[in-house]
């Protein structure tokens, strides 16, 4: 019966099926908790999963839910911990954390560009080029305008973002989370 099902969705939207499979493949449960494990100085899993932060912050960052409450509401059955306990765990998570993240996935995306034969021209064809890109918000600014409307603002930090022209990535970051220091 399922394969039926699944057959359908793969006949009437293939890509729809192939990118789920990739964000399935890249953001594995197991993979993401290992990745916290490995990289969290401070911060411990009690009961609250790492990648279960994660998956909840996918349905705000692709707009399912307007912010992490409406998520956490969605699947607070599920989550099986209270709303204080995850907004602590997100106010927690490490700088080394949240690089690590976005180098590990980015490895694992360009493994499958890679696999797919997906490699467009490269910019120079003798030497890796990178572009390094960040921001620093001054401390009179006190949030992003593109943020004023939601409740959940970020608090102003700095960030150097590598980006790969090649592979149309970013590849690495560096973060400060005191942008007014």
């Amino acid at each position: 019966m399922l394969d039926a099902i699944f057959e359908r969705f793969v006949k009437q939207s293939p890509v729809s099926v192939m990118v789920r499979g990739l964000m399935e493949r890249v953001f594995n449960a197991e993979q993401l908790d290992s990745l916290f494990e490995n990289h969290a100085r401070s911060q411990y899993t009690r009961e609250l999963l790492f990648s279960s932060i994660v998956d909840l912050m996918s349905l705000v960052v692709c707009g399912i839910y307007p912010s992490v409450n409406a998520a956490y509401r969605a699947k607070a059955f599920k989550l099986n911990v209270s709303r204080t306990a995850v907004y602590d765990k997100l106010n927690g998570i490490e700088l080394d954390v949240s690089a690590a993240l976005l180098r590990e996935t980015a490895a694992s995306m360009a493994d499958v560009m890679q696999f797919l034969g997906d490699s467009p021209p490269r910019l120079l064809a003798s030497h890796q080029v990178r572009i390094i890109d960040g921001n620093c918000l001054a401390a009179t600014d006190h949030r992003l305008a593109a943020l004023k409307p939601y409740a959940s603002i970020a608090l102003p930090g700095k960030s150097l973002v590598v980006l790969d022209p090649d592979l149309r990535m970013a590849i690495d970051v560096f973060l400060c989370e005191d942008g007014h220091a």
